[in-house]
């Protein structure tokens, strides 16, 4: 393995200037610690913004940066003001957090901003292309970056390029509010892997993949441009160790004594966030007012503790939160408070390691109530902090790490009445069941901490690449194209088996939309006109639609994945005699799922029905095509007949019917010099069974295939056939 590429909007190192002067700080994240656990071998390079806008900065200044940020493994890229405010303040912060917080009403969507985004995005490629090798690994992150995997992709086909989402995947019904919703899926379709942190997303990411682009899944894997990606949940951990073992540092200790000497024996009720509207603080006071109200008993007996920290201060949604939250808490501390106590501590500020660690080990329970968040790591902060002692954990079923956290109290954080409930069970919870519910959610946190969590990914990222290799390993290459135009030109008994939709043309609908266009019309006559040619062209089409599109044109033609065989210049003729009174029963079954699919359809053939759900909802058709098929294969068991799935079609047929016997009745006429055999899903694989060792058979796609070679489309196929056409007329 080459070199990790970490591209991110910030780096782990920012600048800023104070005084005249360039600093470096730490920047605040796990993400840095994850990726410092990696072996030693791993050599590292971030690249990201470093904090301080181009125009604030001389020549010699960037060049101090450079220099510095090096010494870190760290890239910069500069940023100017007008960038910023257009990509991080404007698309990123007005339209991509409020959309993918299910906050649509504060979404705004202006070109100005998103020709920004697409801007600063080219220019992180660029970077990324200036230092990039071949063989390094690329793991781009976050929302600030979703169009740069695609863009990586085009101008470095065979790079292994990772990509994690750290805020929540909204569902398909708000995705598609966004206007350029095709272009962020098609940027990140990009990535060989594109992780999250709960299945959840991955479920939501999965459904705007198929309702948008039009792109199914088989558990987690995407076909893209027969490129195979794998989209997967790996929940984000933290630093377990530093967490539980904080209280051993004299730091920590000496803030954990200031602020029990301060709070007495008062109960304390932990709140810690950026001030955002999403992690619903100004719900939580309210809550926490509720509380105060209904059981007058606490007051003077419990205190809450929010700490809010400051973020996007430039955003005027921002500065109106600020204000509502301080009024909020002016009010609660001047209707509950007296002269030696206040009900809320406010802080506006970030908190040092030393305070943040001493406030959880005080603190009796942790209120982290978001209307949504991508993980929340502060909750799993608090219970790591929690190593010995009692403490519980009040958490909304809105964040990505509910799900992780099953065991402290769960709550609709939107419930004011249900939050209030879990602060009295909380303060009132035996230390010793508090003891015990943490314990178990410790084991968890530990054993999948922020350095599993990288080394989970990186070794996903790795294992899908080689299974895109292993599918590319069988493609058709240039030297192996230049083997079987040879075989062919010398040949003079040679035979084509064409499969239709998904080979020849690329369109796999309704009969009347997907009729052959001039070239390929042009390319099947100039074939079949040479007498040492033998083209036959097998689909599942009905027979009526073939003989309409290509009758005319000098080709044999086999019907209904085989039942139908017309020779040139014949009539159609059965290759099989079955009975068909078992449609009598299916089509009941069929009729009835199409009912209740608006959009599904039932074609019926000589020799099968086929239930059509292109056009319905998709997860609407994947319950219903997996009822069909259940009571289906129920139906069928002790009849000769075989259920199908293909491209979003469930098939009932013949078992004896298939385009491996079609394609049989030419195969064994003759001893053929030449055999070519392409076909793009399930039923042509059939077909590339029976044929001989050393006939080409081709797939088109990189599915799993019987087929000797594979190619990328139905582009591909054409240029070939033009050039046998070339090689076979003496045009080449």
């Amino acid at each position: 393995m080459g070199r990790l590429l970490v591209v991110a909007n910030r780096l782990p190192l920012s600048t800023t200037r104070r005084a005249g002067e360039l600093q470096f700080r730490p920047s605040p994240g796990g993400l840095a610690v994850g990726l410092s656990s990696l072996p030693e071998s791993t050599e590292r390079l971030w690249l990201g913004w470093p904090g301080v806008t181009s125009e604030k900065l001389r020549a010699e200044e960037k060049h101090q940066i450079v220099e510095r940020l090096a010494a870190g493994n760290c890239h910069p890229i500069f940023l100017s003001r007008r960038q910023m405010e257009g990509h991080y303040q404007g698309f990123c912060n007005k339209t991509i957090w409020p959309l993918f917080h299910y906050f649509p009403r504060r979404a705004v969507y202006e070109v100005r901003f998103w020709k920004i985004y697409e801007q600063v995005n080219h220019a992180f490629c660029d970077e990324v292309m200036k230092i990039a090798r071949p063989g390094d690994c690329i793991w781009v992150h976050d929302y600030q970056l979703m169009l740069l995997p695609a863009l990586l992709r085009k101008r470095l086909p065979v790079a292994q390029i990772g990509y994690f989402l750290h805020i929540p995947w909204p569902s398909f019904e708000l995705f598609r509010l966004l206007p350029w919703r095709e272009q962020i899926l098609d940027g990140l379709l990009g990535a060989d892997l594109i992780g999250f942190h709960t299945y959840d997303y991955v479920r939501h990411f999965l459904s705007s993949v198929s309702r948008i682009a039009g792109l199914e899944h088989t558990l987690g894997n995407v076909s893209v441009a027969n490129r195979l990606v794998k989209v997967d949940a790996f929940p984000m951990g933290i630093d377990y160790e530093r967490y539980s073992r904080a209280i051993d540092d004299p730091n920590v200790e000496r803030e954990a004594s200031k602020i029990r000497r301060k709070i007495g024996q008062r109960k304390v009720i932990l709140s810690i966030d950026r001030l955002d509207y999403s992690k619903g603080i100004i719900e939580r006071l309210e809550a926490f007012d509720l509380f105060l109200s209904e059981n007058p008993q606490c007051r003077g007996e419990v205190t809450l503790i929010m700490v809010a920290v400051p973020t996007r201060t430039g955003v005027e949604d921002y500065r109106e939160l600020r204000s509502m939250l301080e009024q909020l808490v002016g009010r609660i501390n001047g209707e509950y408070g007296t002269m030696g106590y206040i009900p809320v501590w406010y802080l506006y500020r970030s908190l040092p390691f030393a305070e943040l660690t001493a406030l959880y080990n005080v603190s009796d329970v942790a209120l982290v109530t978001p209307l949504r968040d991508g993980m929340n790591l502060i909750a799993k902060e608090f219970i790591a902090a929690k190593a010995d002692k009692p403490g519980v954990l009040v958490i909304s079923e809105m964040t990505g790490a509910a799900s992780e956290l099953g065991e402290a109290l769960v709550v609709n954080s939107c419930d004011k009445a249900a939050i209030v409930e879990a602060i009295k069970q909380a303060l009132k919870m035996p230390p010793l069941e508090q003891l015990e519910r943490n314990k178990v959610m410790q084991e968890r946190l530990r054993r999948y901490n922020v350095s599993r969590w990288s080394r989970d990914f990186l070794d996903a990222l790795s294992d899908i690449k080689k299974t895109q290799e292993q599918m590319s390993a069988n493609r058709l290459s240039d030297s192996m194209a230049d083997e079987l135009a040879e075989n062919c030109r010398k040949g003079s008994k040679r035979l084509f088996l064409l499969d239709y939709d998904g080979t020849l043309v690329g369109f796999k609908g309704k009969p009347e939309e997907a009729g052959p266009d001039n070239e390929i019309l042009a390319l099947l006559k100039g074939l079949s006109r040479d007498p040492r040619n033998t083209v036959v062209i097998i689909s599942g089409r009905d027979k009526t639609t073939l003989e309409d599109w290509l009758g005319y044109i000098g080709t044999a033609l086999v019907a209904e994945h085989g039942g139908w065989i017309r020779r040139v210049g014949e009539k159609w003729q059965s290759s099989v005699l079955f009975e068909m009174d078992w449609k009598d029963t299916i089509r009941p079954i069929l009729d009835l799922h199409t009912d209740r699919t608006p959009g599904s359809t039932v074609e019926e053939k000589d020799f099968s029905l086929v239930w059509h759900y292109r056009r319905a909802d998709p997860e609407l058709a994947y319950v219903r095509g997996q009822e069909l098929r259940g009571a289906l294969v129920n139906l069928t068991e002790n009849l000769d007949l075989g259920v199908f799935e293909g491209n979003k079609i469930l098939e009932v047929k013949s078992q004896g019917v298939n385009k491996g016997r079609g394609a049989e009745h030419w195969l064994a006429e003759q001893d053929w010099d030449f055999i070519l055999a392409a076909g793009d899903d399930y039923t042509d694989e059939e077909m590339f069974s029976v044929l001989p060792a050393e006939a080409y058979s081709i797939k088109v796609g990189f599915a799993a295939s019987r087929a000797r070679f594979n190619v990328d489309s139905v582009k591909e196929i054409r240029l070939l056939l033009k050039r046998l056409l070339g090689d076979t007329d003496g045009t080449s």
